[in-house]
């Protein structure tokens, strides 16, 4: 190979190299426009701003993967889980939901899409947590809508 073709040969490839990268570039940049991030932040009030209900779905029965199974379904439903995995017993006989930030229509809108009465809605508001809500599923959880 001559100095020629070599030089040429970098230049090639230095033009496909950055070809390449403004193309993944574009895809990104396309992606982000018709896929914007939701943005969780909170209030002055405490209370979460998106429009995206963010829940923590918690096993409190003890059955293996139900709290991955239900966190699924959760999903395909519209809802942002954020987190999953066990309650701290697994006694629990009643699938409950728990208000964490003081908005109870969020509270109830996931009560209502599980089919649980509005008698099983407990507040337990912390700033702590930066989600709206949690679901501890219960023994009841062959009752459940999902």
């Amino acid at each position: 190979m001559t100095q020629k073709q070599s030089s040429n040969f970098l230049l090639h490839a230095a033009l496909g190299f950055l070809s390449i990268l403004l193309l993944i570039l574009i895809v990104a940049l396309f992606t982000r426009i018709v896929y914007p991030r939701i943005v969780a932040e909170r209030s002055e009030v405490g209370v979460l701003l998106s429009d995206v209900i963010q829940i923590e779905v918690l096993n409190g029965c003890g059955v293996p993967g139900l709290a991955t199974r239900y966190t699924s379904a959760l999903r395909q439903n519209g809802f942002d889980v954020v987190e999953s995995g066990n309650f701290e017993t697994f006694d629990i006989r009643e699938t409950i939901v728990i208000d964490r930030n003081g908005n109870l229509e969020n509270a109830r809108r996931v009560a209502r899409a599980l089919g649980i009465p509005e008698d099983r809605i407990l507040q337990e508001i912390s700033s702590d947590f930066y989600l709206d809500a949690t679901v501890v599923i219960g023994s009841d959880y062959e009752s459940l809508n999902l």
